[in-house]
């Protein structure tokens, strides 16, 4: 069989649409991930031990399975422990915002903790709170340390949405295996389907790369 790029022109819509898709899962669990995620990761940095524990435990949990188990048994399995059934959409987002927190919650944990302790001791000899030294004195030197690893892993849980095939959300790879398996153009919808990714996380990569530009960090 020859190949047809005219196909792509003639799917590009579905193909979009699909991107939407990936895209709502991407942005709405990352900003779910990042609450999470920052939560634990200061909970494993300034928590006590019941706290540290806590944190611990969930990031050692999520990162030490796949988020392919975890979606599958948030779609499957919960509805037999929980009773509770939820939708494929809402069960790839909340994989999304438990694996992405994980991770976070590490980047976190080492962007605070590389900060220097003697601007926290200072903070605190001036009277200040502790939570207002984290706030205004520790976090934005912090925040600074975040971006890059950050943007990596923005761009993991972008890709990893694709995995969610396997509970039927209609993203973009399952877009284009839908696509494909109805004229078996193999060929010309998966290049389609790479180069719209590319453009995703070139896009989201373009974008992190000016925020640390504007933030000077080297």
């Amino acid at each position: 069989m020859e190949t047809d790029w005219s196909v792509i022109v003639d799917f590009l819509p579905q193909l979009l649409e699909g991107a939407k898709t990936t895209v709502y899962i991407t942005v709405v669990g990352l900003i779910g991930g990042l609450f999470l995620g920052t939560l634990a990761g200061l909970m494993r940095a300034y928590g006590g031990r019941i706290l540290n524990a806590i944190a611990f435990a969930y990031i050692e949990v999520i990162r030490g399975t796949p988020i392919v188990v975890q979606v599958m048994f948030l779609y499957f399995a919960l509805p037999v422990l929980a009773d509770l059934r939820i939708d494929p959409m809402s069960a790839a987002v909340l994989a999304i915002i438990v694996n992405a927190g994980a991770y976070i919650a590490e980047i976190v944990r080492g962007a605070f903790l590389s900060i220097s302790k003697g601007l926290t001791e200072a903070g605190l000899a001036i009277g200040l709170p502790h939570w207002k030294v984290l706030v205004y004195i520790v976090g934005p030197l912090a925040f600074r340390r975040l971006i890059p690893p950050l943007g990596n892993q923005f761009i993991v849980s972008l890709k990893d949405t694709s995995l969610f095939i396997v509970i039927g959300v209609g993203e973009l790879t399952r877009t284009g295996q839908e696509i494909m398996a109805s004229n078996f153009r193999a060929v010309e919808i998966w290049t389609a389907v790479a180069i719209i990714y590319l453009i995703m996380t070139g896009t989201l990569s373009l974008i992190l790369r000016t925020l640390e530009k504007r933030m000077r960090i080297l």
